[in-house]
């Protein structure tokens, strides 16, 4: 059966076994990652978060003013929440010592939403590693060293984030060079028809996915989602959002959705 967990300051509920898209930007929206030395820390958090919490990253994105991640919670604890305490928090730290900064480095609350599998997971990985693009810092994502589509490209020998075979077993590909291409087929399809435009399914939504998948989630959130409504939107489904914001539950014990 599935458990909720809560994690702090956050406005998600998270279900194991379902794949995350998370974002979060930086405080006011400023630009506190425009240094490359700070976005590798970040990396390096994420690295060492992995590695004491677990859980398959899938794809990354680290820009001048936000992050995205996109993992799958596969543990029986959920370690999301743990993860990103960890990375948000430390990444502050070392950035407000070094600048003798006091005062929040990211936002009040990280957004997440359920990815569904094969296409629907590409699209959201292409959506991510196209960020730099839409944004008119590069022309292709290789351009961007700090993002998943570089890792996948041209492997890391140590130090690697991604779950390769987890992404793989998603995608149900059977080599690392089938991803390759898979990833540059629609980064390619993307920069051709010039499909740049904010898409804010991928960030602002409950879930993504079919029918099926979306109505599963709803179904899985139970009361917790009821005025949550499913939507269609071009040929995908999505959980709307509630258009008051709530506190999160993701623990046994039950708090009110409305904050007070």
């Amino acid at each position: 059966s599935k458990k909720f967990h809560i994690m702090p300051r956050a406005n998600r509920y998270f279900l194991h076994g379902n794949i995350w898209h998370i974002t979060h930007r930086c405080h006011k929206k400023d630009f506190l990652l425009s240094l490359r030395r700070d976005r590798i820390r970040w990396l390096h958090w994420l690295y060492e978060a992995k590695k004491r919490y677990g859980g398959s990253i899938l794809n990354y994105m680290v820009t001048c003013n936000h992050i995205h991640l996109l993992v799958m919670d596969n543990s029986v604890e959920s370690s999301i929440s743990k993860l990103m305490q960890l990375v948000q928090s430390r990444t502050a730290q070392e950035y407000n010592i070094r600048k003798d900064r006091k005062g929040a480095f990211w936002e009040d609350r990280y957004h997440a939403t359920a990815i569904d599998s094969e296409d629907y997971l590409i699209r959201c990985m292409t959506y991510i590693n196209m960020n730099m693009v839409r944004a008119g810092v590069v022309k292709h994502p290789a351009e961007w060293s700090e993002s998943g589509y570089s890792e996948i490209a041209f492997p890391k020998k140590r130090y690697r984030l991604i779950d390769i075979s987890a992404l793989m077993k998603e995608l149900h590909l059977n080599s690392l060079e089938e991803l390759q291409i898979k990833q540059n087929d629609y980064i390619k399809e993307a920069i051709d028809n010039k499909l740049f435009e904010r898409q804010s399914k991928w960030t602002e939504s409950i879930a993504v996915g079919s029918e099926e998948f979306v109505e599963k989630i709803k179904n899985q959130l139970d009361i917790k989602a009821k005025s949550r409504k499913i939507m269609q939107y071009e040929n995908d489904y999505i959980l709307s959002e509630s258009e008051i914001p709530y506190k999160v539950i993701f623990n046994p014990k039950n708090e009110p959705l409305r904050s007070k």
